[in-house]
């Protein structure tokens, strides 16, 4: 495994760390509902590229909160792994499950939790301390407490070889090229609810550059009937 190697459905696993209310509240580094709109993206994401996924959690009944209900729509089938540590790595598991998929090949670990300068910093430094799986550090599907806190964390990893990346940048590398069809109409989907600009380019070039339908249904348009002056 090498960091020359591009991320792919083979090689991938992604864990969602503390994505619970309590958590992002406390989340000042970027905008709480993008936040959530790029973790529930980067979900279903994987979800289109059977990307293993693992979700943890921390003090759920106590203190942080049950997991955004639109991440767990994406994974109704996931067992959610609860644990009372800051550090998934100390929960065996988090480590067992995060094994299990790296003994099939899936060793480039994709990760997106709250918060970055402590949950996500403490799980990275001890994974690869341990293993040699290599981490994927979503930092827009990721925040931290304050803009430094959340910076100076992701300046921490990065001399330990930790490898920062977005949502959006996952998705396509996942896909890679437009000629596989089997996911083509599944990844503009998602891109046209979850990417912004990009998801309303991708409109906009289906309907007036490609001459093809609209994705909604809607009432009939009225006008113009200019009032008299």
């Amino acid at each position: 495994m090498t960091k020359l190697h591009v991320l792919t459905p083979q090689n991938s696993q992604l864990i969602f760390i503390d994505q619970q209310p309590q958590m992002a509240f406390g989340v000042q580094s970027i905008d709480r509902q993008v936040l959530k709109n790029n973790v529930v993206g980067l979900a279903k994401a994987a979800k289109i590229f059977s990307i293993p996924t693992t979700i943890t959690t921390v003090e759920t009944e106590s203190f942080s909160g049950n997991t955004f209900p639109e991440l767990l729509a994406v994974y109704p089938e996931n067992d959610i792994l609860e644990r009372t540590s800051m550090n998934s790595w100390d929960d065996q598991n988090v480590r067992d499950a995060l094994a299990k998929n790296a003994a099939n090949g899936h060793k480039k670990i994709v990760v997106s939790g709250l918060w970055t300068e402590v949950c996500n910093t403490t799980f990275a430094l001890s994974c690869l301390n341990d293993t040699d799986y290599e981490i994927y550090m979503v930092v827009d599907a990721s925040g931290g407490t304050t803009m430094d806190g959340h910076k100076y964390a992701i300046d921490r990893m990065v001399q330990v070889g930790v490898v920062p990346v977005t949502w959006q940048q996952v998705l396509l590398e996942w896909q890679r090229d437009w000629a596989r069809k089997e996911t083509y109409d599944a990844v503009t989907a998602v891109a046209k609810e979850h990417s912004g600009a990009y998801g309303m380019g991708i409109d906009y070039a289906i309907t007036h550059v490609h001459g093809g339908a609209e994705r909604v249904a809607h009432g009939k348009r009225i006008g113009p009937n200019p009032a008299a002056v």
